[in-house]
């Protein structure tokens, strides 16, 4: 079973520093929109981040890890405009609910997009670490941003992501006991068995992690967050986490939460494929209420 601290030498686990350059706030009635000109390590990149208005807190907050999808423009775009597989925007959502929530543009996306996702993977690669090693790194200093603002309670926070968010997000809490619970919603399946299904390849190269699946797969990864809470959400017929592929990261995972169970839930849905349901987001929005 691999250990956190092998994970983290896997990933070039290192968090950056991290400042806040400018911030412009926009209301929107019952909710605010704080956008973010950030400096995370070397780069420039943007945030935003919403919040209730009217409360001072400290609150819960919510680390929300942006999707792929193959529309690098978006970015953190998506906490207020969402994507064609997710509900309703969840950053106005959230907010309503009393959490302040946080989205960070990864390398490649949003500002960042002039660089493509080969080039940087490629230029990573080539010094033995991950595209997604970095996105790792800079969304634990986008956790302690959060973590360190007056209006936010550092003893309730929380992680989310689809897809490519969702990886980001139970990574980082494999990492980094600061996150309290997780949801995480379609991908999660076991690598190995993607491999062997030849289906590996509707993953982007920003996920290949030199010598990772020699010593762990998402099953012993997630299983690193327990006991904390875990929700996991997937559609039965997404290519992205076919059957044996979940199973065999599932079956990795549940031996881990023996002593707590309640703690780690599974929404599976039949017969839907890559995108979020109304009943993965009624499940998200509960377990983050119980346990935040």
């Amino acid at each position: 079973m691999v250990t956190r601290h092998r994970l983290a030498g896997l990933l070039h686990f290192k968090e950056p520093d991290f400042s806040v350059l400018g911030t412009a706030i926009a209301e929107h009635g019952d909710y605010a929109v704080e956008t973010l000109t950030l400096r995370i390590g070397d780069a420039n990149t943007r945030g935003l981040l919403t919040r209730p208005t009217g409360s001072a807190g400290p609150l819960p907050a919510i680390l929300y890890a942006h999707s792929h999808g193959g529309k690098y423009e978006i970015g953190a775009q998506e906490l207020l405009d969402g994507r064609e597989y997710l509900q309703e925007p969840l950053g106005p959502v959230l907010a309503r609910a009393g959490y302040v929530t946080l989205a960070v543009d990864m390398p490649v996306f949003g500002v960042r997009s002039s660089t493509s996702e080969a080039a940087a993977a490629k230029a990573l690669l080539w010094r033995g670490k991950s595209l997604i090693g970095q996105m790792v790194c800079e969304q634990a200093a986008a956790l302690s941003y959060l973590a360190g603002r007056p209006d936010v309670d550092a003893s309730r926070l929380g992680a989310f992501g689809m897809s490519m968010g969702c990886t980001l997000s139970y990574w980082l809490a494999a990492l980094d006991n600061r996150i309290k619970a997780v949801a995480q919603l379609c991908c999660f399946a076991d690598q190995r068995t993607m491999i062997e299904l030849g289906a590996h390849d509707g993953h982007g190269i920003y996920m290949v992690v030199p010598g990772l699946l020699e010593e762990a797969d998402a099953g012993a990864i997630a299983a690193l967050i327990a006991p904390r809470p875990q929700l996991v959400c997937l559609g039965e017929a997404d290519r992205l986490t076919p059957p044996q592929a979940f199973s065999r990261a599932w079956e990795e995972l549940l031996p881990a939460y023996a002593s707590a169970p309640a703690n780690l839930q599974l929404i599976s849905e039949p017969g839907v494929g890559h995108e979020e349901t109304p009943r993965m987001r009624q499940a998200m929005l509960a377990f983050l209420r119980e346990h935040l």
